[in-house]
């Protein structure tokens, strides 16, 4: 977890900030300081799996609708700023899926 909010290897460690995993050119890259889930001897042994998982569920859901902040809320009203408890979780928000035809 300490990893996450290094300063020396995000540029807003305390943020939600999607271009950390962004080059340049708008073109995904991993960071090696990304661990999601652990490394070593603790290494969650589901970790394949997880990742098809989310990347089927999430695939399914942005093909299938258009996410929009509820009208009369611009994106930059919105606090991107996590929730610190037991766990580091976002902020909740209300948003619009707007089926895509």
């Amino acid at each position: 977890m300490s990893v996450l909010y290094d300063e020396s290897q995000w540029e807003k460690p305390g943020t939600f900030h999607p271009a950390h995993f962004l080059d340049k050119d708008g073109k995904f890259i991993k960071r090696d300081a990304f661990m999601p889930f652990s490394a070593g001897r603790r290494i969650c042994l589901g970790e394949s799996l997880a990742k098809m998982e989310l990347f089927l569920f999430f695939t399914t859901l942005l093909q299938r609708f258009r996410f929009t902040p509820p009208p009369g809320v611009s994106e930059d009203d919105l606090d991107l700023t996590p929730r610190v408890g037991l766990t580091v979780a976002p902020s909740s928000h209300k948003l619009c899926a707007i089926l895509r035809i």
